[in-house]
């Protein structure tokens, strides 16, 4: 916990004997920011290369509507950056 004060994603005030701790910044950004860190550790700062390996970690699991979602996103992405 103290770390994650350190890094400023939690801070806390003190009741009795106990720390109350709450989070400093959105559940956006804390999930921005881990996606983050983990595409750095794992995949070479690569996007392409975290996407593929969630993608085939879970194939088996992906209902067709999630693959659709997937697919949905992608297309979106293209539009944008074709604009």
């Amino acid at each position: 916990m103290a770390n994650l004060e350190k890094k400023g994603f939690l801070s806390h005030k003190r009741e009795g004997t106990r720390n109350i701790y709450a989070p400093t910044i959105s559940e956006r950004r804390a999930r921005a920011s881990a996606l983050q860190h983990l595409m750095r550790t794992f995949f070479d700062d690569s996007p392409s290369g975290a996407i593929l390996g969630l993608l085939d970690m879970s194939a088996g699991a992906l209902t067709e509507k999630e693959i659709a979602e997937i697919r949905a996103h992608i297309e979106d992405v293209e539009k944008r950056l074709g604009e």
